[in-house]
Order: structure tokens, then sequence, then C-alpha cells
């Protein structure tokens, strides 16, 4: 490479060459570039190129000022390369911008300038489902950011927000009568009962439930505010299934399943954003609050790090016929599939990442599969008790496709020791289902159902004490 290039030889030299060479018995020689995608998100920017034939690349990352240069062998610069120049978004954390031209006849070089320091991963995957092709690379954040920390920054916020005066604490318990109730549990349960129920009077809880609130007491007037105390983050892991390159199952109408979990996930975050148990925040973590891809193992390794007490992952169903309906709720099987439909599902959830696209050749490939298998009994029974109370609360706003809590060897439910459950919130290939699916109150009652789930859970199972507690 000649000094007068774009990226000189002194640049490789300070900043550093990494060379990514595919077999050249590989390369398809004219191959066409069908699409260019660009997924931008806080964990990491995916930029995608989809062509007809596999591609030969060779990638250049220089780190001052940070940018990614990538050579693609065999191909002519055509409009679809172009396109990918107005794709990348004001807002993406990574990509300030893209050129694209012809280096060198039959070589095309993309540029990527970027706006932090990144770790990048080149590589290409094989035809599979709807795509052909696939040339992906994805650009990481050198130093990422502690999930963890940003919930807890979030708690502290909240706490140090001024409170309400006694006269707007009085009026606003005025406006809604249901705040001036005595039992907190009772409280939330009527929040969220569904239409024509009559919350079971306390006689029917269990003695000594914990309390739970929508919001902190108001002090009275005139009252010394008590000390501030430390208290334990209740951290729910919700994982809405699928994104970015993977849809997910379609609906008969074009209903994209990763578009609707994410929604319900987004509407369950509120619900358990605004609750207290016991005096302690709940706080929900989402392993995806946009569209974007996730691997399953990093699903997992999520959950695992903000330390969550429950993991939910939530999905809609689909299968070969339309017929298929109602909801269902999977836990994990160290014994084989509780049926044949549930192994069926698990297979197919488990492919979500040869749609999605995981780079097989990551070094730390083996240290994830052995994570997936470090599934512990203790695990199961909570994740399917966990699940007895999902189901339960389900079955009250639509209809189940199994009375029971299912079992298979889903791999986004290995965590060992965090309790998980599967929800497939019902079949999207029914077309009575998915038109339900994509109805906002809909989604608003299957959010208010898995809120009610998860508070009867802690009912009878109150949260484990933590070492990290804010």
């Amino acid at each position: 490479m000649k000094a007068g290039r774009a990226i000189g030889r002194r640049d490789l030299l300070q900043g550093g060459l990494l060379v990514l060479l595919l077999g050249r018995h590989h390369i398809a020689k004219g191959a066409t570039i069908l699409a260019v995608r660009v997924w931008p998100a806080p964990d990491y920017t995916r930029v995608t190129i989809e062509s007809d034939g596999a591609l030969v690349t060779r990638q250049i990352f220089v780190a001052d000022p940070p940018r990614l240069a990538v050579d693609i062998e065999g191909i002519e610069l055509n409009a679809a390369l172009r396109d990918l120049v107005g794709k990348v978004r004001s807002d993406d954390p990574f990509i300030s911008g893209v050129r694209a031209g012809q280096n060198a006849p039959g070589v095309v070089r993309l540029v990527l300038d970027l706006k932090q320091p990144a770790l990048p991963q080149v590589f290409t995957l094989a035809p599979v489902a709807a795509y052909q092709h696939r040339l992906v690379m994805d650009l990481y954040p050198a130093q990422p950011a502690d999930p963890l920390e940003a919930l807890i920054a979030e708690r502290m916020r909240d706490r140090n927000a001024p409170a309400p005066s006694p006269a707007a604490a009085a009026a606003a318990s005025a406006a809604d009568p249901k705040d001036a109730g005595n039992d907190p549990l009772e409280e939330l349960i009527a929040r969220h009962a569904r239409p024509g129920e009559t919350p079971a009077p306390s006689a029917t809880r269990n003695a000594s439930p914990p309390a739970v609130a929508t919001r902190p007491p108001a002090p009275a007037p005139g009252a010394v505010p008590a000390p501030s105390r430390t208290d334990r983050l209740i951290i729910i892991a919700l994982d809405p299934g699928h994104g970015g390159e993977d849809p997910g199952a379609i609906g008969p109408a074009g209903t994209r399943e990763k578009d609707v979990v994410l929604r319900v996930a987004h509407k369950l975050r509120e619900r358990i954003n605004g609750t207290t148990i016991n005096g302690n925040p709940m706080r929900a973590f989402m392993t995806r609050d946009a569209d974007f891809f996730v691997p399953l193992h990093v699903r997992v390794q999520k959950a695992r790090r903000v330390q969550a007490d429950l993991m939910v992952s939530i999905h809609a169903d689909a299968f070969t016929t339309p017929t298929a309906r109602g909801a269902s709720v999977f836990a994990l099987s160290q014994s084989g599939a509780s049926s044949s439909a549930a192994r069926w599902l698990a297979n197919k959830e488990n492919s979500a990442d040869l749609v999605g696209g995981v780079n097989i050749r990551n070094n730390d490939r083996q240290v994830q599969s052995a994570l997936l298998d470090m599934s512990t009994t203790a695990q199961i029974n909570d994740s399917l008790k966990l699940g007895s109370a999902l189901l339960g609360e389900i079955g009250n706003v639509g209809r189940l496709h199994k009375p029971r809590v299912e079992q298979a060897g889903f791999a986004v439910l290995k965590a060992p020791d965090i309790p998980s459950v599967l929800v497939e919130t019902a079949f999207i290939s029914n077309p009575e289902e998915e038109k339900r699916l994509a109805s906002d109150a809909y989604q608003e009652e299957l959010a208010d159902a898995l809120m009610r789930g998860i508070v009867r859970y802690f009912a009878k199972n109150p949260p484990l004490a933590r070492n990290r507690a804010v």
C-alpha cells in the first residue's frame, strides 16, 4: 500500500494492522451487492452487506483517529453500496460517517469513520432463512459500560429527587382513592386487576407477603423525614426475543415478532420501574431496548452481569398452520423436552443465532458454550414457580395453548443462578391472534398480566439477599 493512499503506511504502523483474509476459493467473481443495513445500538453498531456470492475482504483498523477500512474484492461499486453512506444516523453511537469508493479494479474500499475507540469484528455468514451471503461489521466499544452501575445511578437519581409537598401528596391521594389503602400488595393487585375481577381478600394470601407499593408514602405534615437508608434493587431482566437482522416470526399480515415483543417489554418495564417490594425498588433491565440483534449467550450474560433476580424472555409463537393458538410459558429442562412441540419450539428459538448472525470465530466461544451448560436443579424449580405465576395471569387475558408450564432446552434460559422463563404471548401465525398482538390495548393487558405474575411470585418467594446494594 503506497503512502499516497487515504490510509498510509505511517497510519498502519501507528494504529496497528488487523487483517482478515478469507480463502480465495470462496470468492464469487462479479458478486452483486443486494442490500446494505445499519443497526445502531448503545451496545454496538452492526453494518451488514448482503450479496449473491461470498466476498473476500481485507480489514484495516486505525486507532487515531479511529476508523475502520474494509476492502471488498471481486465487486464493483454500485448503487446499493453508495446507499450505505446515507444509512448512518446522526445519533449512531459509533459511526460518524461512511466513505465508499472504487479503490482498484475489482476492489471497493469502505471507510467507517468512528466517534469513539472501538473493537471491530468483521466476519461472513453463509446463506440462511431469507438471507443470502452476508458480510458483517460489528463495532463494539473499547470500554463497555457497566449496566448495573447504570441501574444504580438511575435509582440514586430517583431517591435524591425532591419529595412532594404534603399538600400535593394529599391532593394526589384524594384524586386517586386506591392510594389511601393500608395494604400495598392489595393496592398493586387492584391496580393491575383484570376487568370485572375482585381482588382476593387478605385472608387468602400468605401470612407475611412482601409489602408492595407503586410509590413511597408521603410524610405527615410537620414530620421529620426518616434518615436515608440503603435499599436493595430488585432487578428483573426483560428479554425481548429476536431483533435486528433476526425478525423472528412474521404473521400473515406482516406483523414482525421482534417489534411486538419489544413494545410489550417496554410497557412491562414501565410497570416494574414504578413498583417497590418491602420498600425495595424494582428495576427492569432489558437485554435489548431497540431494534438490534443480541446473541442468545449474550442475553444470558447480560442478565447475570446485572445480578438479575428474574429473567423473562418474551416471544410470539408461530407454527406451520394458522390454526395453532394460545399463549405458553416455558422453563428449562435438564432431561429432555416435556413434549414434542416444546422440543420443536426450543430448536426453532435456539436457531436465532444463525439468522441474527453470530461470529463463530470469536475466541470466547468456548467460554460462552460452557456458561450455557451450568443449569441447576434449584434454578429450574424456581423457574417453574415463576412460570406458573405468569401462566395463571396470562390465561385470564387470553387463551392458553397448554394449561401447564412446559420444559425444553432453551439456550436463553440457561443462567444457572437466575429463575428464567420464556413466554410465548400468542401465535403470531394465527390471523386473529396476530391482530390482537398488534393492538396497543392487548399489549397493555399482557404487560399487566406479566406484572401481576411477577408480584405474585415474589409474594411466595421473597428476593434473596444480595451483596451489592444501593
